[in-house]
């Protein structure tokens, strides 16, 4: 029975929440979640996706990727455009407004960052974002 409560999923599961919840806690000044806060970076860095390009480089279910979007673009951060005659087929970008707001909340960012590593330890972080960066480069 032991055995049952050694779970990777439910470990990683319960580490992800933690540390959403204290980026999330840093960015609710700025009114982001980190999740927001991702896919607006990722836009700024990349610049247009589709839906289907964002949910894959984030590796969301479009569902839940919509759910994030919503707010962003009735708030004006992002917008979306259909590319050609396929309404469907959405571009999505950041507007000057998420720019800005994203630059805000990069410093609430850094705090949450280092908060994390503060408590974790700055190696033992560093060796970690290495790990589950290789745990999940090869697998979109």
């Amino acid at each position: 029975m032991e055995a049952f409560f050694d779970d990777d999923c439910f470990a990683i599961r319960q580490a992800a929440r933690y540390v959403s919840q204290l980026y999330d806690r840093h960015l609710a000044n700025v009114g982001l979640t980190i999740t927001q806060f991702s896919l607006m970076a990722r836009l700024k860095r990349i610049g247009p996706l589709t839906m289907k390009q964002l949910a894959e480089a984030m590796r969301m279910q479009r569902t839940t990727l919509v759910r994030t979007i919503q707010p962003l673009r009735r708030n004006g951060l992002i917008t979306s455009e259909a590319l050609g005659a396929d309404a469907r087929a959405l571009s999505i970008s950041i507007t000057p407004a998420g720019e800005a707001l994203l630059n805000a909340g990069r410093q609430h960012w850094y705090a949450a960052q280092a908060e994390f590593e503060h408590r974790f330890g700055e190696q033992r972080a560093a060796a970690l974002r290495t790990e589950l960066f290789d745990m999940t480069k090869d697998s979109a």
